[in-house]
C-alpha cells in the first residue's frame, strides 16, 4: 500500500482513503502459508518471548479468518486526511462533534500502537449524548499517525525527536482553525502531548495522560515516605529495565537492522508487537485477555502494509540523542494521569506532583498500556472529568 506524500512546502488538507491492492493481501497469505518457523525450549511460556504453540495458531487465525477488507471499510468508515508538515506526510482522523460548542483534543498514539488504539473512543468522546452523557463534555477528536508510523509512512530525514512531532502537531491544530485545545496520550503519546503542553502553552488548555515517566524518588527522606504501593511500583519499574526493556534498547541502536527482519517477514512483525500486547496488558495466560484479537491485527496491519516497522522505531533513536531520554523537565501546564493498575510505567505521586502542574490524579484496578483498547469507558470517563474544567 502506498501513501501519499504530498509536497513538502503544500499546507493543504487532502481526504484519505485507505486501498490496499489485492495482491498484497495475497502476497502477505503466502508469506504467512511459507513461514520458516524456529525451535522453542519445552515449558517456557512467554518467559523467552513469544511462545511457539500462540504465535502459530495465532498466524494460522491470521492466514484464514482474519478479514483485512472489514477492518480496512471500518477505518474508512471515519473521516481521514493528510497534510504535509515540516517536509513529512501527516496522516490523521478527524471526527468533528455535533456539539457546537465541543473542546478540541488531539488524541496521540505510541509504540506499537497506531490510530487504531483509538476506536472505540471517539464516538463517546465526540457524540456523548448518543453514549448516555452530557452535551457540555463533547469533544473535536483529532487523532494523527506519529511520523513514521503506520499511516503517515515513512521519515524522509533525521530528526523527527518528539520535539518536532510536538512542533508539527501545533501546526496541524492551527491548520484545523483550533485556537485552544487540549492534548492526551500515552506511551509516545503521552511524552509528545507533554511537548505539545510546553511547547504551545497559549492554546494547549490541558493536557491528559494514560502513561507518566516520573522521576524515582533520590533522596532518602523521599524513600522513606513511600508506601507499599509505591514500592511496588519501583520494583515493577526496576523489572520493566532488567527483563522487559530489550526491544527499547535495539530500537534506540540500531533500528535499520532490525528493519530488515521485521518489514520481510510479517510473523516476525507479528511476533515483536504481540509480545507488548501480552507483557503491557491486564492479561494473564494472552493478549487476548486484554484486548480484541482482530483489532490487534488491525494494528499489526498498519505496520506491515506500510512498511514502517523500522521508521517508527527510529523515534527511539532521535530521542535517545535529543537530550530528553529520562523524565521530561517540570511543566506548568495543567496536567492530568490516569494510572492504570498494570500499565508498565506506573509513576510515584509525590515525585510526579513535584515536577508537574498535576491537577487531576485518578486511579484504576484495572487496564493496562493500552487503556483506550482495554478500558475504553474508564478512559473516556476521565478525560471528560479532567477536561471539564477548561470548558
Amino acid at each position: 500500500m502506498s501513501v501519499m506524500h504530498p509536497n513538502c512546502g503544500d499546507s493543504e488538507i487532502r481526504p484519505f482513503k485507505i486501498e490496499v491492492p489485492e495482491a498484497t493481501l495475497n502476497d502477505l497469505r503466502n508469506r504467512l502459508a511459507g513461514t520458516r518457523w524456529p525451535d522453542e525450549l519445552p515449558g517456557v511460556g512467554w518467559d523467552y518471548g513469544t511462545p511457539l504453540g500462540y504465535l502459530r495458531e495465532l498466524v494460522e487465525y491470521w492466514r484464514t479468518v482474519y478479514d483485512w477488507r472489514e477492518h480496512e471499510s471500518r477505518l474508512n468508515e471515519l473521516p481521514q486526511f493528510t497534510t504535509a508538515i515540516d517536509g513529512a506526510n501527516v496522516h490523521f482522523i478527524h471526527v468533528r462533534s455535533p456539539e457546537p460548542d465541543a473542546l478540541p483534543l488531539i488524541i496521540t498514539h505510541g509504540w506499537p500502537g497506531s490510530v487504531v488504539e483509538m476506536l472505540d473512543v471517539l464516538g463517546p468522546l465526540t457524540d456523548p449524548r448518543a453514549h448516555g452523557a452530557a452535551a457540555a463534555d463533547a469533544f473535536h477528536v483529532v487523532v494523527p499517525s506519529i511520523p513514521g508510523f503506520g499511516l503517515s509512512g515513512p521519515t524522509r530525514e533525521t530528526g523527527w525527536d518528539v520535539r518536532r512531532i510536538a512542533a508539527a502537531w501545533a501546526v496541524l491544530m492551527e491548520r484545523l482553525g483550533y485556537r485552544n485545545y487540549g492534548a492526551q496520550g500515552g506511551d509516545w503519546g503521552a511524552r509528545i502531548s507533554w511537548e505539545l503542553g510546553a511547547q504551545d502553552r497559549e492554546h494547549v488548555v490541558g493536557v491528559h495522560v494514560n502513561m507518566m515517566v516520573a522521576a524515582a524518588p533520590d533522596h532518602p527522606a523521599e524513600m522513606a515516605r513511600l508506601d507499599d504501593e509505591d514500592r511496588a511500583r519501583l520494583a515493577r519499574r526496576h523489572r520493566f529495565h532488567a527483563e522487559l526493556s530489550g526491544y527499547m534498547k535495539i530500537q534506540a541502536t540500531r533500528p535499520q537492522t532490525l528493519a530488515y527482519a521485521l518489514t520481510d517477514s510479517p510473523v516476525g512483525q507479528l511476533a515483536w508487537i504481540v509480545e507488548k500486547f501480552k507483557e503491557w496488558t491486564d492479561s494473564e495466560h494472552a493478549p487476548e485477555d486484554a484486548v480484541d484479537r482482530d483489532r490487534m491485527l488491525t494494528n499489526v496491519m498498519l505496520y506491515w502494509l506500510t512498511g514502517t516497522a523500522g521508521s517508527s522505531a527510529r523515534l527511539y533513536y532521535e530521542f535517545s540523542r535529543s537530550g530528553s531520554w529520562g523524565p521530561p523537565a517540570p511543566s506548568e501546564t495543567p496536567t492530568g494521569v490516569a494510572v492504570f493498575a498494570h500499565d508498565i510505567a506506573q509513576p510515584i505521586r509525590s515525585t510526579a506532583e513535584r515536577d508537574n502542574n498535576i491537577v487531576h490524579w485518578s486511579e484504576f484496578d484495572r487496564g493496562g498500556h493500552f487503556a483506550a483498547m482495554e478500558q475504553p469507558l474508564l478512559l473516556v470517563e476521565d478525560i471528560r472529568k479532567f477536561f471539564h474544567r477548561f470548558r
